[in-house]
């Protein structure tokens, strides 16, 4: 059976889909790819990857731990970039919120992403232990 995950503090999806589903009698977690949207659904820093990914990154803590879980959970992290030349800054301000040991990460330069002020995307996998 698996449980869909939405946090109370972040805007409402604009499709037919979940910011996360919860598996495995609730050991496992599927982030769906998290963006630079405040509570509101607007667009944050734009132009500023550091600021898209900060908030990035508190959106898909919402998620987790809206499922009852940490941080320290995330076993694997998929990264979408629309500049590889970003990936740096991202990397950085993205281990302000995890720790080690650090969770598997694939990077995956795109051409685009929902909306055209994105320049990041982030989504993961839990597992509670």
């Amino acid at each position: 059976m698996a449980e869909r995950i939405r946090p109370a503090h972040m805007a409402k999806p604009s499709g037919p889909w979940a910011a996360g589903v919860k598996v495995e009698a609730g050991r496992t977690l599927y982030v769906a790819g998290c963006i630079a949207l405040d509570e509101q659904g607007q667009v944050v820093g734009v132009g500023d990857i550091r600021a898209q990914t900060h908030q990035v990154m508190k959106n898909f803590q919402e998620v987790v731990e809206a499922a009852g879980m940490t941080m320290r959970d995330v076993v694997k992290i998929t990264n979408y970039l629309v500049d590889v030349s970003d990936y740096e800054a991202m990397a950085e301000v993205r281990a302000t919120y995890l720790s080690e040991p650090y969770p598997a990460s694939t990077m995956v330069e795109v051409t685009g992403l929902l909306y055209p002020e994105l320049l990041v995307e982030i989504e993961g996998i839990a597992v509670a232990s």
